[in-house]
């Protein structure tokens, strides 16, 4: 069945309707009529099966049938990614979103081609959040990951989130492979941890300053294998892997 997202802001289970947006695509693109079932979600482990019953255009209405709750995954995955340039941060929202990521922290690196001026920042935030329900509507995911405003690594570190585990990908020689890191982290504390902040580099990796910074905060250095990989691959790479091992 078609896939909508209804805002948690506006839930209302009693009085399902649909965005004039969401009711455009329904009606216009698809082709749906009174009668057709559908799925509706709020990006927080809501979804109902409903029918159409009034397939207003400017509002789709629905009936619910069914109501299904998604839990939370055991391990909320924060990805820190570098902007990489063309649609590839669109790629890396769009793959973070199925493979389950909580945040996608977009990080304005020194060696970041794309420098974002501070008044597209939230034009930029908005669109990647808009490819994160695109995406989300697609692969049955029904807990959107929140986009943040792109911020440098300092202004990123200085919000002072505290996670279990930081891992950042790196080419320098002190990297260990990932599975190894997990392994070690487990036998210092006995238990999988329950957050992770995962940071990958530009092309051409983070500054030895920034991967300094890193570290400072707590960040282990990781190794992706011995293949240099670009970063868009590094981040589905590496959040491959964390969903294998922890979820």
């Amino acid at each position: 069945m078609h896939r909508f997202y209804i805002p948690a802001a506006i839930w209302n289970p009693d009085q399902l309707i649909l965005s004039p947006e969401e009711s455009h695509h329904a009606l216009d693109v698809l082709r749906l009529t009174a009668g057709q079932r559908v799925v509706v979600f709020n990006g927080l482990g809501t979804e109902i099966t409903a029918e159409i019953v009034d397939p207003a255009k400017n509002g789709v209405t629905l009936k619910a049938q069914q109501t299904g709750k998604t839990p939370r995954l055991r391990t909320a995955i924060t990805l820190g990614q570098a902007i990489p340039k063309g649609k590839n941060m669109d790629l890396i929202v769009q793959k973070a979103t199925e493979l389950g990521a909580t945040v996608i922290a977009p990080i304005l690196s020194e060696r970041t081609i794309v420098q974002i001026d501070p008044a597209d920042s939230e034009k930029k935030r908005v669109k990647w959040q808009e490819v994160v329900i695109e995406a989300a509507k697609q692969c049955g995911q029904n807990w959107l990951p929140t986009v943040t405003t792109p911020l440098t690594p300092r202004a990123f570190f200085e919000q002072g989130q505290r996670y279990d585990l930081t891992l950042i990908a790196s080419l320098q020689p002190d990297a260990h492979p990932l599975k190894k890191v997990l392994a070690n982290v487990v036998s210092e504390t006995g238990q999988l941890p329950t957050s992770v902040l995962i940071l990958i580099g530009p092309e051409g990796d983070f500054t030895p300053a920034e991967i300094a910074l890193a570290k400072s905060n707590g960040a282990r250095p990781i190794s992706l294998g011995p293949i240099v990989l670009r970063t868009e691959t590094a981040s589905i790479y590496s959040l491959s892997i964390l969903a294998h091992e922890l979820f």
